[in-house]
């Protein structure tokens, strides 16, 4: 398996912004760029714009597909701006916060904190929040775009147990810092998890447990696409991370702390960029009735 690809991509579901919200992040971070854009016809959400993106290294995909899903903090993603890799990284740093800024919202606003020099939490104008930090370069070096997890609620507390089952679940998986909360941080629970991050698949993630009084939890506006390269893989990460019945669909699934993840076919990519029309229809016809994905069915129909 070449571990030069990414193995875990975010999805954001867009009602039918995801081809212009694609457009302004590509305008919004340095080295970004669309890499595909496919329409798949007659989807139980009309016809559905699927957009592939980089932005600043880091592949995202989005999908316009109805009114269905709004995007809440409980999942972010956290922007390292690093004065050892970027000389302007603060200048940068700002010049991102005021383009996000326009028609977003301020959730915490860009300023000194105990544990950052210089740090924000902003939601833009589509929801999607984004946590900007410049980054302490004595520290080890990080990706410059890591998702960023929020457990909330009845969650809340559960972030540890969470790091440990995804850590078992995935290959190359690594923990890297965990910093606890100390006493008088209510509503903040003693030792439950102030910040965490943590490899899986050589891709980073943040963690961190949160008691306040939120109105969210995770849900599908955003999901984690795992490509796998064989029906063994597709049936591994199944079988471990499904643990909702009714939200099976499509190769979208809900672990037992309901994060989305679809456990996909990178073929799946191939397929839907070099394709006839008529190719792409078959597949996602199919896509629609599966549950768990069938990777021979999807080839079969595929060539025809």
């Amino acid at each position: 398996m070449t571990k030069t690809n990414q193995n875990i991509v975010p999805h954001l579901w867009y009602d039918k912004e995801a081809k212009e919200a694609a457009e302004f992040y590509t305008s919004v971070f340095p080295n970004s760029s669309i890499t595909n854009v496919t329409t798949l016809y007659d989807t139980p959400s009309g016809d559905a714009d699927l957009v592939s993106f980089e932005l600043w290294g880091q592949k995202f995909m989005a999908i316009s597909a109805g009114p269905y899903f709004k995007f809440n903090p409980s999942i972010s993603f956290f922007v390292n701006f690093d004065p050892s890799r970027e000389k302007d990284a603060r200048d940068k740093m700002n010049e991102v916060w005021k383009k996000l800024a326009e028609g977003g919202a301020v959730l915490m606003p860009l300023d000194k904190y105990p544990f950052s020099e210089r740090y924000g939490w902003i939601q833009d104008k589509y929801g999607l929040s984004w946590q900007l930090i410049l980054t302490n370069p004595e520290g080890e070096e990080r990706p410059t775009i890591i998702p960023s997890f929020m457990f909330t609620g009845d969650k809340c507390g559960k972030t540890e147990e969470a790091l440990k089952f995804y850590l078992s679940v995935f290959k190359n998986s690594k923990q890297g810092n965990l910093v606890r909360y100390p006493k008088g941080m209510e509503p903040n629970k003693e030792g439950t998890i102030m910040f965490s991050d943590f490899r899986l698949e050589n891709h980073w993630f943040v963690a961190m447990d949160s008691a306040g009084d939120h109105e969210f939890n995770f849900n599908e506006a955003i999901s984690f696409m795992v490509y796998c390269d064989t029906q063994e893989e597709i049936d591994f990460y199944w079988g471990k991370l499904s643990a909702v019945p009714e939200a099976e669909q499509c190769g979208w699934l809900k672990d037992m702390y309901g994060v989305s993840w679809q456990i996909v076919p990178r073929e799946m990519d191939e397929m839907m960029k070099n394709s006839t029309p008529e190719q792409i229809e078959r597949v996602n016809k199919a896509v629609l009735k599966m549950k768990k994905l069938d990777l021979a069915e999807l080839q079969r129909l595929y060539k025809g």
